[in-house]
């Protein structure tokens, strides 16, 4: 049996990677961590977090819940590793970043039909390959894959919000609650309506790194730095990562004019991220800015917010609808390269790039699940969005398709959409055998 190659360690990768042994197939993963650094990732272990250290709700009736139930049908090893790592976060399941990056690698590393090669790829390998390189793909392979495909691709920027250590925290002014009484996992920091004004002021002064061709490179809306979201109107900050609805502050009993919101990123509780605060401040200024926010004016940073590149690929452009080469049909693309935006959407394309990989070389046709659930709905906009204007998309139930006589009510109505887009999923799987020569998860 020929040696099927992956490329790129991160959670894509290693998603295919297993998926693809654990069908019988001999993988060669090659990463070239450590023995080449990429400007974000800061250890050699496989699957690195360096964004946010969370993969968003687990509930069922959220986009992001079912997401999560339809990769444990399909045997999701990042599941399973963010399972023995997590740390509390209410409703979402968040990880410590170290630990999980390790109880990943070691569940790759054990795998008895994957050998790591940990050498740069600059080139696409012939052969069967799943490429997953991720948002931070290196020049040599950048333009590997512009010969192949024929097109450079689109690129923005993803911005990363600071650490603070809990310890330098004033939990005098800062409380724990979770909005509306729920799941007190996170730390506020409650602003009245003066110091709000006075923090906008300041944000919108800030001086920001500018990177180069800077304000030609569209932003993906669910990750705009902090700053860009302060330029946008007075308000917006309050309506958006720092609206209060829901948050009472102890010393007041009232609800707070805006509130920064921090949450754990490490089992300890000694690690917490400003959430929603990815920002290209230079970082003497997110100093002088962001010790303006109340209860952090002592605080300590563990790391500072920065940006870095994400390049992705023109999909509905260059690619079939399963995500391969048009030129190569045993040539699959996975992760953030695909044009899928997050961490779990990443690793479930990584798993679908595996399984039909896997079909191809045993000569079936690829297959794909239908729209009505969440990652058949993602990967119907990713091969109907508009060429000439694509951008990187994240689960959301608008990609999925409405039910007819649908409840009125919100509530009903995502949970009666939930439990549709999980009998359709198991059955999809039933009906493909997507499982064969595979165990699901429980």
């Amino acid at each position: 049996m020929s040696v099927v190659t992956v490329v790129g360690g991160g959670l894509a990768g290693c998603e295919a990677a297993v998926a693809l042994a654990d069908r019988g197939r001999r993988v060669r993963l090659v990463e070239m961590r450590p023995a080449k650094a990429t400007p974000a990732h800061q250890t050699g272990d496989l699957g690195e977090l360096v964004c946010t250290n969370s993969f968003k709700s687990e509930r069922p009736t959220t986009a992001h819940g079912q997401l999560k139930r339809e990769m444990r049908c399909l045997g999701s090893v990042l599941l399973a590793a963010a399972e023995e790592s997590r740390v509390p976060a209410g409703a979402a399941l968040a990880v410590d970043r170290g630990l999980f990056a390790r109880a990943l690698t070691e569940r790759v590393e054990r795998h008895p039909g994957i050998r790591i090669e940990r050498e740069e790829a600059r080139t696409i390998p012939a052969g069967p390959t799943v490429l997953a390189t991720g948002p931070l793909t290196s020049d040599d392979m950048a333009a590997s894959i512009a010969a192949e495909l024929g097109d450079g691709g689109l690129a923005f920027y993803d911005a990363i919000a600071p650490i603070v250590h809990a310890d330098s925290v004033d939990r005098e002014v800062v409380f724990a609650a979770g909005r509306y009484g729920q799941d007190a996992d996170y730390l506020n920091c409650p602003m009245d309506e003066s110091e709000y004004d006075a923090f906008l002021k300041a944000l919108r002064g800030g001086d920001v790194y500018e990177g180069h061709d800077w304000d030609s490179v569209p932003y993906f809306e669910g990750c705009l730095p902090i700053e860009v979201m302060a330029a946008r109107g007075h308000d917006t900050l309050r309506f958006g990562p720092m609206k209060p609805v829901g948050l009472a502050d102890p010393r007041t009993g009232r609800r707070p004019h805006a509130v920064v919101q921090l949450r754990r990123e490490d089992r300890a509780g000694q690690m917490w991220n400003l959430v929603g605060f990815q920002t290209r401040l230079r970082v003497g200024e997110q100093r002088r800015v962001f010790t303006m926010i109340p209860g952090l004016e002592n605080a300590e940073f563990l790391r500072w917010g920065s940006i870095h590149r994400n390049t992705y690929l023109n999909f509905p452009a260059r690619l079939t609808a399963c995500g391969s080469s048009r030129a190569r049909p045993d040539l699959f693309f996975a992760g953030q390269l695909t044009g899928v935006e997050g961490y779990t959407e990443s690793a479930a394309s990584g798993i679908l790039a595996a399984i039909n990989l896997d079909r191809v070389l045993s000569g079936a046709d690829p297959v794909i699940p239908p729209p009505q659930t969440m990652l058949g709905g993602l990967y119907r906009y990713l091969r109907e969005a508009d060429p000439g204007d694509f951008q990187p998309m994240n689960s959301n139930w608008g990609l999925v398709d409405p039910l007819p006589n649908a409840p009125r009510r919100k509530a009903a109505r995502r949970e009666a959409l939930a439990e549709h887009a999980d009998r359709r999923f198991r059955r999809w799987v039933a009906e493909t055998g997507a499982m064969s020569g595979r165990a699901a998860v429980a």
